[in-house]
């Protein structure tokens, strides 16, 4: 179930999903035809199911009616003449949930809740809070897979790599437009190029094995354009899936590792927050103890986001905190709890020791816990992001990455050595500060936005 447990059908104006039952996302094929089925009669894309008593409200149902099925195209409506959060924007939101058929109480929660944001942000402005109402609704709404939302995602991404495509993208055109034949000295500079946008040089080799051999076998006798896309081809192959995984039985437990400064904090709150969106009940646990500043930090992200949070004193035993912070996830049906951990690695062995007990309480308390391990590594770093995570997964174990700051650097290329080298499965990147900037990871749409 989503954040709502009732959504009339987006586009194609059918019928309502059953009260409670696990609505499935399209396959992309078929959102495609759904949505070129949609094109030619764009007044079957908002079907409304509530009617509409006052005048702003029929204008505003004929306007989303004549509207392309998007929607950004709906927010525009929903926002237009509006400059800020006021009660307009709140009539207008009810309407448009209502006209869904979400559930009245259901449709208020959500509206609390981003008012409740608004008010912690200090955001008035529509410019101010615009992108995080569409999130928002992207995401309880189930249409993060929506063309639109993906085309959103990719610009993101791709703004996010500029520093990265400076150092990287630009040198390979460069190259590419100033040789005529693929000699030894092309692939020599191309190595170079990868290697200084912090590749690796064994995840540089890899990928130009795979280049040289598709270049054999493709029949491609000099650089240009059909080399590009052969590229992009081949680095969005090299990135490893996350396995698909049995859903656990309640609560599902998440252990997050990272070395301090790396983002782990708001990154644990920004997953929080999409967990809360999409319906589920999200509990933290300070398990760093270790600094009485970070509890204080994590509380107040969960009190900002409107999630549980369970910590102890200062110095308190981490396990201890992870055991009691499970129970009470337990006694009282969350569906996903965050175990946040200490990043002091400068006393590396003890920390090691600490993680690998928590891991030991968790499992006690519920056997398969914790279901997944995170790690928060920040690519600013560059190989020491690719060092942290071969330290953490062999002492520890680690499922999956979420990478920090990828707005910030020009090492983007650290995303390919850690995917390849450590064949570790990237899961989200952070392309900045705000609670939608945490993206989930595509390797081809990573592949496009950095070489296209």
């Amino acid at each position: 179930m989503g954040f709502f447990s009732k959504i009339k059908k987006m586009w194609s104006g059918g019928e309502a999903a059953a009260d409670g039952s696990e609505r499935q996302p399209a396959a992309k094929g078929e959102r495609d035809e759904a949505l070129e089925a949609a094109e030619p009669a764009r007044a079957k894309g908002f079907q409304a199911s509530a009617p509409a008593e006052e005048g702003w409200q029929r204008e505003l149902q004929r306007a989303l009616q004549r509207a392309e099925p998007r929607l950004s195209a709906w927010l525009d409506h929903i926002l237009s003449g509006v400059h800020k959060a006021d009660d307009t924007l709140w009539r207008r939101l009810r309407f448009l949930l209502r006209s869904l058929e979400v559930p009245e109480s259901e449709a208020e929660d959500f509206i609390r809740r981003f008012r409740q944001w608004l008010d912690d942000m200090d955001y008035d402005r529509v410019e101010e809070f615009r992108s995080e109402l569409q999130y928002r609704l992207a995401l309880a709404l189930e249409l993060e897979d929506e063309e639109d939302e993906r085309s959103r995602l990719f610009l993101k991404l791709s703004s996010g790599l500029t520093k990265t495509k400076e150092q990287l993208s630009k040198r390979i055109d460069q190259l590419i437009s100033s040789r005529e034949t693929f000699d030894e000295p092309f692939w020599e500079e191309l190595e170079e190029i990868l290697i200084m946008a912090d590749v690796g040089f064994n995840t540089t080799r890899a990928l130009v094995e795979r280049l040289q051999s598709r270049v054999r076998s493709s029949g491609i006798n000099d650089p240009g354009e059909a080399f590009k896309e052969l590229f992009q081809e081949e680095l969005a192959k090299m990135f490893p899936q996350p396995p698909k995984r049995i859903k656990p039985a309640p609560p599902e437990v998440v252990l997050m590792l990272g070395v301090n400064g790396v983002g782990k904090t708001t990154t644990i709150a920004k997953l929080a927050h999409r967990a809360q969106m999409q319906g589920r009940k999200v509990l933290i646990a300070a398990g760093d103890t270790f600094r009485a500043a970070a509890i204080e930090q994590l509380e107040i992200w969960a009190k900002r986001v409107g999630s549980g949070f369970y910590a102890k004193k200062a110095g308190a035993d981490p396990a201890a905190v992870a055991f009691e912070a499970l129970d009470k996830a337990v006694r009282e049906n969350y569906d996903l709890l965050f175990v946040d951990t200490a990043g002091r690695l400068h006393t590396k062995s003890n920390l090691m020791e600490e993680l690998k007990k928590i891991k030991r309480v968790l499992d006690k308390k519920h056997p398969g816990a914790p279901h997944r391990i995170i790690l928060v590594v920040d690519a600013t770093t560059g190989q020491n992001a690719v060092s942290q995570t071969k330290l953490f997964n062999e002492h520890i174990g680690v499922d999956e990455i979420v990478l920090t700051k990828l707005d910030g650097t020009a090492k983007g290329g650290v995303v390919l050595s850690i995917a390849i080298e450590q064949g570790m499965p990237i899961t989200f990147i952070g392309l900045g500060e705000k609670m939608e900037d945490l993206r989930p990871f595509e390797g081809r749409f990573f592949a496009q936005a950095l070489l296209g």
